[in-house]
């Protein structure tokens, strides 16, 4: 009895479906199973399940399997990679190797061969073995010893021709495509690719930390042809390689059972001692806006900043270190007032979102459009709400200022490390300091820390002495995150942000007419319950278990 009459006996799948199967497999030759999955019919396992009690095999979850290092070495790469199957165990001489597909049976002469070993066959899950090649032989390793294969590498380039024929050979782009798609898949803000002296490095940033992306050690041969391919993709220059160079790429992915999604590459190249280096920015141009609520600030803030963005007229500035989520917190803010009543237009450098309903602006400096001069631009369009990018000069604050005092509401961000310092940054910049007192209603500062991951912490008590004399325990669940394959065994999976909210009254705009520093801004703000500070809304997410206090301690350091 075939899997497809299991499937039909057991109410898994209708007849119907086994029909619109059947034409799947007569008009492309698929294998009828594999349709019924690819058409999102039926689950994996399931089929994985009776298949194996079809062929008496025994199914095996790789995604918890603890193998060997000896015995992932029992099978050379190459054949890992041309039959898709692993070594899992030694069981009494007899090698257990997992497959995804048992109706492939010539592999097992040749896995009798490499090894010299008898060899035991066991199901495994098609997208799980794929992520456990992944993770013990590396990303695009097979791609790399096709490449080896044809001759492809470093040697084999002599000059401008050979290095563009090269970086168009389909197993190169097959290799720079399958790292994009490794680093969206683990959720990588940022992808680095750094040459050395015998080695390349690849590296993402996840969850704001920069981690070792699993690549073979051989595919330093092969960065020239990566970069000259990312090159390409970015249309930049590829025979310049003594100059920086800074370009942008396109990149569409689409992960098994999902629907397409299209990402942005802000790509940075710089000469290095050894090759060239590149820096890639990965923003994705279809993600989902996150609303004020799901951004984890406290009731309170979240109250007062919810006033504050409902405004007529003023500036409200966003303060926090590059990567603190910034950027994130203004689009929350903006699609909660975007309406059909309200214009809003951004000046931004780059677009990282967009927003339905919002008109945004992209800085261009080869044409001299900036902060300053978009603004200045944009406000001949009768806006209600404008955000800048960043303020960065005297001019620019200088015109966010005269634009909040003609009657519109202005969004920006500074570099500073705390709310009562936007001031005091402005006030360096040289804006008068009646300027500021009359225009800035609210600064919110911000740090993002990682998140214990939910699939592996665990509850833990801290060592006396080890917590901040003013972080009270009662009531307090404190959490660690252990490691495990959901979160590349760090231990932390996303981030949470830390709000501090400073909301101006009379009384601190007439400090800011004083110019008096940052501190006794804090204080005077503090005193009259204006201020809530960073450190006691992470206090706060260390004792809900959502985050750890070294993240906390971490984030505050200025």
């Amino acid at each position: 009895m075939g899997v497809a009459t299991i499937l039909v006996e057991r109410g898994l799948i209708t007849r119907e479906q086994l029909e619109q199967a059947a034409a799947e497999h007569r008009s492309s030759g698929e294998r009828i199973d594999r349709a019924l999955i690819r058409l999102g019919m039926v689950g994996r396992r399931e089929v994985l399940e009776i298949i194996g009690e079809q062929l008496a095999m025994p199914v095996v979850d790789l995604g918890s399997a603890d193998v060997a290092p000896e015995v992932i070495q029992l099978l050379p790469a190459r054949v890992v990679f041309k039959q898709q199957v692993v070594p899992i165990e030694l069981r009494d001489g007899v090698l257990v190797v997992a497959t995804s597909d048992p109706f492939e049976l010539s592999a097992l002469d040749e896995l009798r061969l490499v090894t010299g070993n008898p060899i035991e066959l066991v199901l495994a899950d098609e997208e799980e073995l794929r992520q456990f090649i992944r993770t013990h032989y590396g990303v695009g390793g097979d791609t790399l010893h096709e490449m080896a294969g044809h001759g492809l590498g470093i040697e084999s380039i002599e000059g401008e021709a050979d290095e563009i024929e090269q970086a168009q050979e389909a197993s190169v782009i097959k290799l720079v495509n399958d790292l994009l798609a490794e680093a969206i898949s683990e959720r990588a803000t940022d992808v680095h690719i750094e040459p050395y002296e015998g080695s390349l490095a690849v590296r993402y940033r996840i969850d704001g930390v920069l981690q070792r992306a699993n690549v073979p050690p051989t595919i330093h041969r092969f960065g020239a042809a990566i970069v000259s391919r990312l090159k390409i993709m970015a249309s930049l220059n590829i025979a310049e390689k003594r100059r920086p160079q800074d370009g942008r790429i396109t990149f569409r992915h689409k992960p098994q059972g999902q629907a397409p999604s299209e990402f942005d590459l802000r790509m940075s190249v710089i000469p290095m001692l050894s090759g060239e280096g590149v820096v890639l920015r990965v923003l994705s141009k279809t993600a989902v806006l996150m609303g004020l609520d799901q951004l984890g600030m406290p009731e309170n803030v979240l109250k007062s900043w919810d006033t504050l963005i409902n405004r007529p007229h003023g500036i409200l500035l966003v303060t926090g270190p590059t990567g603190s989520g910034k950027s994130t917190t203004l689009y929350a803010s903006l699609n909660r007032i975007v309406s059909d009543e309200v214009k809003v237009i951004t000046v931004e450098d780059p677009v990282e979102y967009h927003v339905p309903g919002v008109n945004q602006i992209q800085v261009n400096h080869k044409v001299g459009l900036d902060f300053s001069s978009g603004l200045r631009s944009i406000l001949r369009h009768d806006p209600d709400v404008v955000m800048i990018g960043e303020i960065r000069d005297k001019e620019t604050a200088e015109t966010a200022v005269q634009a909040s005092l003609t009657g519109h509401l202005v969004f920006s961000t500074l570099h500073t490390n705390d709310a009562a310092g936007a001031a005091t940054r402005l006030l360096d910049m040289g804006v008068e300091p009646f300027l500021i007192a009359s225009s800035v209603e609210g600064v919110m500062a911000q740090r993002l820390v990682r998140r214990v991951c939910t699939q592996c912490s665990q509850p833990f008590n801290a060592e006396p002495g080890s917590l901040p004399k003013d972080f009270e325990e009662q009531g307090a669940t404190l959490r660690c995150g252990v490691g495990c394959r959901n979160c590349r065994g760090t231990g932390f999976r996303g981030r949470v942000g830390l709000y501090e909210m400073l909301h101006l009254t009379s009384a601190t705009r007439e400090m800011i007419m004083r110019r008096v520093n940052a501190a006794e801004l804090a204080a005077a703000a503090l005193a009259e319950g204006e201020l809530s500070l960073l450190k006691y809304d992470g206090y706060a997410k260390v004792r809900q278990g959502q985050t750890t206090m070294e993240e906390v301690a971490g984030a505050l350091v200025v």
